[in-house]
């Protein structure tokens, strides 16, 4: 007698999609934010001690950032999904405001980032991710309203934060 346990595999497989979602926001936010990351640092002369508790916060939020994919993904099968998404996008604009930071603050500091062309590169890449603030903003509060499609915004945000922009991929101009 065969085994039945598999006639709704495909099914089941598709019903997973909250967990889906999930996981390819968090994987493309995390590659977007790698991104960004590598482009300001590899620009970089090197990093005061600001820099480093800096860089340590946005490790701290993104080793997080596994409880509130999986409290999201488990949260769009049931009523409670307002506060999960809520809280999943709160994590990613932290995220984002942290790595923002960094850019902004070693721009502002002639002792971190050579004068010129990589100066001006690190406060373009810290300019591209501002937007990304205000996007969260928006999908943020459209949670409130349409958990499902917030959802689907984040995944928009992270997968527009990993397109290719002229001063991510720019060649190195110096430094160590």
């Amino acid at each position: 007698m065969p085994d039945t346990s598999f006639d709704h595999l495909w099914s089941a497989i598709g019903q997973q999609w909250p967990s889906y979602v999930a996981y390819v926001t968090s994987f493309w936010t995390i590659g977007g934010l790698w991104i960004v990351h590598h482009g300001i640092f590899r620009r970089m002369r090197n990093a005061d001690y600001t820099v480093l508790l800096m860089n340590l916060v946005l490790l701290m939020v993104v080793a997080f950032l596994p409880f509130p994919t999986k409290l999201m993904a488990d949260a769009l099968y049931s009523t409670g999904e307002h506060a999960a998404v809520l809280f999943y996008g709160a994590t990613l604009f932290v995220i984002s405001m942290t790595v923002t930071a960094i850019g902004r603050y070693a721009a502002a500091h002639p002792e971190l980032v050579p004068e010129g062309a990589a100066r001006d590169e690190v406060r373009d890449i810290a300019a591209q991710t501002t937007p990304s603030l205000g996007f969260y903003g928006v999908v943020i509060a459209l949670a409130f309203l349409a958990p499902k499609v917030a959802a689907f915004g984040y995944l928009a945000i992270s997968i527009i934060a990993v397109l290719p922009r002229p001063t991510r991929f720019a060649p190195h101009r110096g430094g160590g």
